[in-house]
């Protein structure tokens, strides 16, 4: 592959990345539903260059989730996810009965640092949590239900 080619295929790239971000501005519930067919036919590319895009830029990590059904009723919905909802997610996979207290604590930390919560709520979680794993009678399993209970309810409240 030529450089020229790298550089017009990478420009292509940036086009419907752009293409796709700007119909996702203009949406207020931050998802759209497009079809291959009609970015193909505005950005002269094929349709597999979209595709391309949407595996690479267009990921969960990065904050979205993309639905893609192909064929003549085809279409691509893609949903921007607050970058919020998957830091929580994540420290929700990570929680588990051998997830020790500094960890959990670190979290805490995490979300104090990054204001997704405040002084206050950073204190009240750490006296629960720090009660969770001195208690000699709370069972390791309850002890993960509270954990994960009150980061989903910091999540519904974000």
């Amino acid at each position: 592959m030529t450089f020229m080619k790298v550089i017009r295929m990478s420009n292509i790239a940036d086009l419907i990345e752009e293409y796709i971000l700007r119909q996702l501005a203009t949406k207020q519930d931050g998802k759209v539903e497009l079809r291959r067919t009609d970015i193909a036919d505005k950005i002269s590319c094929a349709p597999s260059q979209i595709s391309y895009v949407l595996s690479t830029r267009f990921t969960q990590d990065k904050g979205f989730v993309v639905e893609s059904r192909r064929g003549l009723g085809g279409y691509i919905r893609i949903v921007q996810i607050p970058l919020n909802n998957l830091v929580y997610q994540d420290m929700l996979g990570k929680i588990n009965e051998k997830t020790e207290f500094p960890e959990v604590q670190s979290m805490v930390r995490y979300l104090l640092q990054h204001q997704m919560i405040t002084n206050r709520e950073a204190a009240l979680m750490m006296q629960v949590i720090s009660a969770a794993y001195q208690s000699p009678t709370m069972p390791a399993q309850e002890r993960v239900r509270l954990l994960k209970a009150m980061l989903l309810t910091l999540e519904n409240f974000s």
